[in-house]
């Protein structure tokens, strides 16, 4: 009797999950996150309409950017996503300085983004193109900035996981805030994918 309880408690073990899928990070920031892309997705309908209303305005106005910038800052992004999902790896491996290192790194190809696109606006100053040229760089500039502040802010919550990383944060599987911080730095990476093309690439 004793060993056919035994083979039924291995039994019912063997048909346990060994883990339930969970959503990572806090659900508040998931809610953020959807309003945010709702916001960007706005723009790239808005974007896109205007520039059926007017061809011509678009195709010059987007013979003034920088496809080579922006394949920089394509580049640097994705870079920096890659780096932020391997700290979130090493931090659950409690490897917390690695992960430290591994977020510096996603600051430092932010940094880039951050650089070239400074680089790019002033190219369009001084070519005389602002804000209220036209049309065309009116959506420009405002798209874009907007995905500019949020790069900024991206790094700031970055900069604060690497500062509560190096202090003993995330301790005992509590990485509810690190993986709320990598979800927003994703969602800022997809945006500009979506960015690229739209203002670079489609003619």
């Amino acid at each position: 009797m004793e060993l056919d309880n035994e083979a039924a408690l291995a039994l019912a073990n063997t048909n346990t999950p060994l883990s339930k899928p969970h959503l990572p990070g806090d659900l508040a920031m998931w809610f953020f996150i959807l309003a945010e892309l709702t916001v960007f997705a706005i723009f790239f309908i808005g974007f896109a309409i205007t520039r059926q209303l007017y061809p011509d305005m678009f195709q010059q106005g987007q013979s003034y950017l920088h496809p080579a910038a922006g394949g920089i800052n394509t580049f640097a992004l994705i870079s920096s996503s890659c780096f932020v999902a391997l700290s979130l790896n090493a931090i659950r491996q409690s490897r917390h300085t690695y992960a430290a290192i591994l977020l510096a790194a996603a600051l430092l190809m932010a940094s880039v983004y951050l650089a070239v696109k400074t680089w790019e606006y002033n190219q369009l100053l001084d070519l005389g193109y602002g804000l209220s040229s036209n049309t065309y760089f009116t959506l420009y500039f405002f798209i874009t900035g907007f995905h500019f502040l949020h790069v900024i802010l991206g790094m700031i919550i970055l900069g604060f996981m690497a500062f509560r990383t190096i202090n003993g944060a995330y301790q005992g599987g509590n990485l509810s805030g690190f993986e709320s911080g990598a979800c927003y730095w994703h969602m800022v990476d997809l945006v500009w994918i979506i960015l690229f093309p739209l203002l670079y690439v489609i003619d």
